[in-house]
């Protein structure tokens, strides 16, 4: 059997992952807490592992090629657990031969007020999850450079497409969007905002796996441009399901009302500045250099709403 690639966590991002993969024919293994996972593959070995441990980190990367680390705390947790989560898997491969891929999104950059966001763009986090995601951006690309770990990480925007259910384009967006009521958005619909889509992403980090010229550093996954808006999203959503197009946006005071009351929420408010202006990023590195572009964004989202028609039982709890 071909030594396999470990997929770390089995999110979304882990699934998309897994699913280019398995397309390339190679080996897969999914690991997340539970050791267990709706809809896999048959192909695919799920173990459990608590990846906070290093020594079961080694133990479920032991024979990997490439590792992708796709595991995250709970949203309202970040800050108390991300960087023992990311400590922990970078020790645990500390002297292995695997690759490490990160998933990773572009707090670290903080607010750019508008202005398009590249590889070079400095790291000015002014939010609690910002500086998070830039400390530990930072610790594993030193991991890298001191030899201990060889490292490489894609950077999406806010996603979208199937099982990204709590995305600020997910299933409070979709799913009232099919059944004929009114989708639920953030901010400022009427601004451009990178949406990345799902699958991108997953092709971007297993290109960036399997390709030596990745290492040593953040590429931004590809996106489809021009950037357009949540409302022009939603218009062309509306039109896929041949239906009137309906949404209400909810701004920073009413998300600071609901996160009284959620956790989750509570943690979105300081990021509001990421839709209350244009949100923009500029992929150009990755498509120049591993000749990759976006999925055009109709087709994105025809796949993605066929996703949530026949998946919206389950997540809808019906």
């Amino acid at each position: 059997m071909h030594t396999p690639h470990v997929i770390l966590g089995t999110g979304a991002i882990g699934r998309a992952i897994m699913h280019e993969l398995l397309a390339q024919g190679e080996a897969v293994r999914m690991v997340n807490r539970s050791g267990h996972m709706v809809e896999c593959p048959t192909a695919v070995a799920v173990v459990a592992a608590d990846l906070y441990d290093p020594a079961a980190v080694q133990r479920v990367c032991a024979d990997a090629r490439v590792v992708y680390h796709t595991a995250q705390p709970a949203y309202h947790a970040w800050v108390t657990q991300f960087p023992a989560l990311q400590t922990a898997i970078l020790t645990g491969l500390t002297g292995s031969t695997a690759k490490l891929v990160l998933a990773e999104n572009l707090y670290m950059y903080g607010d750019t007020h508008g202005a398009p966001m590249s590889e070079d763009t400095p790291h000015h986090a002014h939010t609690r999850k910002g500086r998070v995601r830039s400390t530990i951006s930072q610790q594993a690309f030193a991991a890298h450079h001191a030899g201990a770990v060889r490292v490489t990480s894609a950077r999406g925007s806010d996603y979208f497409g199937p099982w990204g259910l709590g995305a600020a384009l997910g299933e409070r967006a979709f799913i009232p969007l099919i059944q004929g009521k009114k989708a639920n958005l953030l901010g400022n619909v009427h601004i451009p905002h990178t949406q990345t889509y799902i699958p991108d992403f997953g092709r971007a980090m297993v290109i960036l796996g399997t390709d030596d010229r990745a290492d040593g550093h953040a590429w931004h996954v590809p996106n489809d441009q021009p950037a357009i808006s949540q409302h022009e999203i939603m218009v062309r959503a509306a039109r896929i399901l041949n239906q009137p197009l309906r949404y209400s946006a909810i701004g920073t005071t009413m998300l600071r009302i609901a996160g009284l009351f959620s956790p989750a929420i509570r943690e979105t408010v300081e990021m509001m500045y990421e839709f209350e202006q244009p949100f923009i990023v500029n992929a150009e590195r990755f498509e120049q250099t591993f000749g990759m572009q976006a999925t055009p964004i109709d087709d994105a989202l025809a796949t993605t709403i066929a996703w949530y028609q026949t998946h919206i039982q389950r997540t809808t709890h019906a």
